[in-house]
């Protein structure tokens, strides 16, 4: 017999996570700090990239930083309210490990795809390196740290993004094997890197055709 409280706990972290997710601060900061809709510049993305190349790095950096926060947040929030529980489904048992993993996808795709948007939001980049801080720090700070290498190499941040989320999938592949990590992490973060790929898709035509903007580009408003 399905446990139906914790079905419903297990179903309020996912809806919360997309909702966190789709919390939209770039919009946000750039309507408090110059009164603009971000949307309408650059890329068109809500992201921490285009809201540095449009208000400038510091700016930039906040949105970062708070994208990144609410990645972290929404999966310890989820962590908190499933603790250490098993939902049995038939011969399947999903481990709080699962809801973790589900709940940090749904923060990507409400950032991608937010409620409060109607649906137009950014490449989950910074979304994605706040879930994996909660779910595995190591391989969050290993992809993060290709990310700048291949951003200080480039100056791509699109390729630093693509590199530093398939780096910290990468990393999770032996840990899962080794280090016995739940292979609900491995599931989630190659699944995510697939979305930021996928999110990146026009950055990687213009990467092909010579003409990806460099970090440091900046936007005239």
């Amino acid at each position: 017999m399905i446990d139906e409280i914790l079905v419903v706990k297990f179903s309020s972290v996912i809806v919360l996570g997309y909702i966190i997710g789709s919390v939209p601060f770039g919009v946000v900061i750039g309507k408090l700090m110059r009164g603009i809709d971000i949307r309408e510049y650059g890329s068109g993305k809500i992201g921490g990239t285009n809201v540095m190349r449009t208000l400038g790095t510091k700016v930039g950096i906040l949105v970062i930083a708070l994208d990144v926060a609410k990645g972290a947040g929404a999966v310890a929030l989820a962590t908190v309210i499933i603790g250490n529980c098993v939902l049995p489904i038939g011969d399947v048992c999903l481990h709080w490990q699962v809801a973790q993993a589900a709940t940090a996808l749904a923060v990507m795709v409400g950032h991608n795809w937010p409620v409060f948007l109607k649906f137009r939001g950014g490449r989950g980049v910074a979304a994605f390196f706040g879930t994996m801080v909660a779910v595995s720090p190591g391989a969050a700070l290993f992809g993060f740290e290709i990310l700048l290498l291949v951003v200080f190499i480039t100056r791509y941040m699109s390729m630093g993004s693509i590199f530093g989320a398939l780096g910290a999938w990468c990393l999770l592949a032996p840990l899962t094997i080794v280090d016995h990590f739940p292979p609900a992490y491995l599931v989630y973060s190659l699944v995510a890197a697939a979305l930021v790929l996928y999110q990146h898709r026009d950055n990687i035509m213009r990467l092909r055709a010579g003409t990806e903007r460099r970090l440091g580009d900046k936007l005239k408003l």
